[in-house]
Formats: C-alpha cells, sequence, structure tokens
C-alpha cells in the first residue's frame, strides 16, 4: 500500500476534513484518508486502482486547490 501526504493549504474547519475524506474514502483502492485541519494535510494509503492523480481530483472536486507537492 502507498502513503502519500498532501498539503491543501485551504483546509480549516471540521466541514473540510468530512467532506475531502468522503470524497477520498469512496475512491476504489483507498484504504485510508485523513484530514489533519491543524497541518492542512491530507494523509492517504491507496492501492490500486487508486491513483495519487485520482486523489488530487478527488479533492479538487471538492472545491480545495492542491498545488504542486514537492
Amino acid at each position: 500500500m502507498t502513503e502519500q501526504t498532501l498539503s491543501v493549504p485551504e483546509i480549516h474547519c471540521d466541514h473540510c476534513k468530512h467532506s475531502i475524506e468522503t470524497a477520498v474514502g469512496a475512491l476504489d483502492g483507498v484504504g485510508e484518508a485523513t484530514v489533519d485541519v491543524a497541518t492542512a494535510t491530507v494523509k492517504v494509503s491507496y492501492d490500486s486502482p487508486a491513483t495519487i492523480d485520482g486523489v488530487i481530483a478527488a479533492i479538487e472536486g471538492q472545491g480545495y486547490d492542491v498545488p504542486a507537492q514537492g
């Protein structure tokens, strides 16, 4: 299982947490998606068929920008 942490600066409340965790958690292959509001990050564990691009698309689909990670 691949684990990755993404910075999502627009996360600021429990509503953000719930919407992102629900959207990412619904993707096939995602084992866990956890939002940390204090650090504005999303930690995700996934296997195929999920991809990091798919995870980012799910987050952006909820209205949050995911800046280039580096």
